[in-house]
């Protein structure tokens, strides 16, 4: 008897389907999260709150409007927002054909901003030398008309930006001369664009992955980089940050080391949206503890998660005082999670962002 129920046990495990895993580009649910991570769920949320508590970073006198865009997937988006600079994050197409991203490049060329900027994604599989054979055979050879949109592949670029000043104070024009009416002012900038990201399917089939975990990007950016273009987030922002981020933590290294104006990315489409980085006490004390595994008792039980939430409170709070009573603005990065496709529905749901630095 008691054979029998061991044998019957064995061939019902043996031919019941397992459970599916939780796909980590879905959003968890704030009661799973709270249940499982309730400690974080409230460092996030300590953060997050102190952060748009603080104000706006005050852009130049002579601000450069760029229009961040990412993972359009092979759509067209009806309307894109007028900027001098167009940026797309990655993930032009689905398949990464030759035909797929030629398609994009021409919509993109066709657009009326003065500079337009494109990194790669890991569905644009044929910019990748690695994963180009994983496509058909008619699709594996020939060139890509860039025409005059600037393709950066660990590359930096300079742009020297030209705006008329009456495209943006008319009023305080008309009180001038003739002569300063017409003068036309200038901005330099530099870009740095480069497309790898943590490994999150096939390496012969997604492109420019490397292993989780790994370094890929300690002393890669250069140092005088105003904007940064990538296509993975950096870990903790808008990556789907709970309950373990889908960013990189070199990434955020990185970018916390060269400190640009502004950071675009896309990749995880959830994640869609802005926020200003202040690299103060406050971060450094949020990184931290969003690092820190639950493990027993879901966190609850773990000094080093509690003190992480007071450092973020009471360093947070300091910071927030220094900017709204004293009018101090430390070191920031804008960052933008410029995904165009609303979750992983197939369909555009998001507008492009628009930021002046």
């Amino acid at each position: 008897m008691v054979l029998q129920i061991l044998s019957g046990w064995r061939r019902l495990r043996e031919t019941s389907t397992p459970a599916k895993a939780p796909d980590p580009f879905e959003p968890t649910p704030i009661l799973a999260l709270a249940f499982r991570a309730p400690v974080k769920l409230l460092l996030y949320h300590t953060y997050h709150v102190i952060n748009l508590l603080r104000s706006t970073p005050t852009p130049p006198e002579r601000p450069i409007r760029v229009v961040c865009m990412s993972d359009t997937h092979n759509h067209i988006p009806e309307h894109v927002p007028g900027g001098d600079v167009l940026i797309h994050a990655g993930d032009m197409t689905n398949n990464g054909s030759i035909e797929e991203i030629q398609k994009q490049v021409d919509w993109l060329a066709s657009l009326p901003h003065k500079e337009i900027v494109v990194i790669s994604g890991n569905h644009d599989t044929y910019l990748d030398p690695r994963t180009r054979p994983s496509l058909p055979g008619d699709q594996r050879t020939g060139t890509i008309d860039w025409k005059r949109v600037h393709y950066l592949q660990h590359r930096r670029l300079s742009l020297t930006i030209a705006f008329d000043p009456r495209d943006r104070d008319t009023d305080s024009i008309n009180s001038r001369t003739h002569l300063l009416a017409r003068e036309t002012r200038h901005r330099r900038i530099i870009l740095y664009g480069a497309p790898q990201i943590p490994a999150c399917g096939p390496m012969s089939v997604h492109a420019f992955q490397y292993p989780r975990g790994r370094d890929a990007w300690s002393e890669t950016v250069p140092e005088d980089t105003d904007i940064l273009i990538t296509h993975t987030p950096p870990k903790y922002h808008m990556d789907l940050a709970l309950p373990n981020g889908m960013g990189c933590e070199h990434l955020t290294t990185e970018v916390k080391r060269v400190k640009p104006t502004l950071h675009i990315f896309g990749h995880v489409h959830w994640g869609a949206g802005h926020e200003v980085v202040w690299w103060d006490g406050c971060h450094d004390a949020y990184e931290k503890g969003m690092s820190i595994q639950p493990r027993w008792a879901c966190g609850l039980l773990n000094p080093w998660l509690w003190l992480s939430i007071v450092r973020v409170a009471y360093r947070g709070l300091r910071g927030l005082i220094w900017d709204r009573v004293w009018g101090g603005q430390g070191p920031h990065t804008v960052m933008v999670n410029a995904a165009q496709m609303y979750g992983n529905t197939g369909r555009l749901g998001n507008t492009a962002q628009v930021v002046d630095i």
